[in-house]
């Protein structure tokens, strides 16, 4: 039964890898994939001796770092909440309901918050004049851009993100709780000494597996949320890839760069894994 996803990953995971050597190439149309003067590490020193190499390390991991901090704790708080009520129906309904933004489609969610967000005719921009405060273009400026992005992120994604924690809270013991009640624990105490503990190695290994994408931060919907305004803090490394290697034809560059990311998230879950594995004994391998 495994055979048929097996091919698949071996088709759509393995088999293009062979295009890494482009980011060694220059990269010829007439050549094909193995044509072109071998140039070594030319392209990777010409990203890191970039003047833009800085603000796209800076925007990338910025980006990355606000929706791990505050994105990765929300759909524990969410599944924990979730977790707590026991009417059924009520439960079902509020499953339903933070399950759907979800399935919204990226173009269509930024658009809600292009229109949302207006100041000339937005809801917030009309609360926001209606307490004082007049001219403020939330997807505008640079100082509210990754908020933005980060708590749009959250809302759309937090639901369907805490079905695994969900799952992991299903299979607790409910004598576990029953005993709890037994010693007295409130609702509180028993979400830290029952649910928690119970939590903690899902937690482990998906925050491992989140920090081996740390650096790549989602493309469409920066691409999209992108302006003229916000492009200081905006522009990321997906995105100046897609500009180099798709509008300006330079796929040697553009491959050496995505290529760079890769390997600075595969060292970042190389060495968390190991930190995980030191002190909690809990690793991915």
């Amino acid at each position: 039964m495994i055979f048929p996803a097996i091919i698949v990953i071996l088709l759509f995971n393995f088999v293009p890898m062979y295009g890494i050597q482009l980011a060694f190439r220059d990269y010829d149309f007439s050549k094909g994939l193995t044509g072109g003067a071998w140039h070594g590490l030319h392209y990777f020193k010409q990203f890191i001796d970039s003047y833009l190499f800085t603000d796209l390390m800076r925007n990338t991991f910025l980006i990355s770092l606000a929706s791990i901090v505050l994105g990765f704790p929300a759909p524990i708080l969410l599944a924990l909440i979730l977790n707590q009520i026991r009417r059924k129906k009520m439960k079902q309904i509020l499953q339903t309901t933070v399950y759907l933004p979800h399935f919204i489609s990226t173009i269509v969610l930024v658009g809600m918050l292009n229109v949302l967000l207006s100041p000339e005719t937005g809801i917030v921009g009309y609360m926001m004049k209606s307490i004082g405060i007049d001219n403020v273009n939330l997807l505008a400026s640079t100082n509210t851009f990754i908020p933005v992005y980060v708590l749009s992120d959250i809302w759309q994604h937090c639901g369907w993100n805490s079905i695994i924690y969900l799952a992991a809270l299903s299979t607790i013991d409910p004598l576990l709780y029953d005993s709890a009640k037994i010693d007295g624990a409130s609702r509180w105490q028993s979400i830290r000494y029952v649910d928690i503990p119970a939590i903690i190695p899902t937690i482990i290994i998906l925050f491992i597996l989140s920090m081996g994408g740390i650096l790549s931060t989602g493309f469409e919907k920066i691409f999209l949320m992108q302006n003229s305004l916000n492009l200081p803090v905006s522009e990321v490394i997906s995105t100046y890839v897609y500009k180099i290697g798709i509008i300006s034809n330079q796929f040697s560059y553009a491959a050496a760069i995505g290529l760079f990311n890769t390997i600075i998230n595969f060292i970042f879950l190389f060495a968390v894994n190991a930190i995980s594995r030191r002190f909690s004994n809990m690793s991915l391998w």
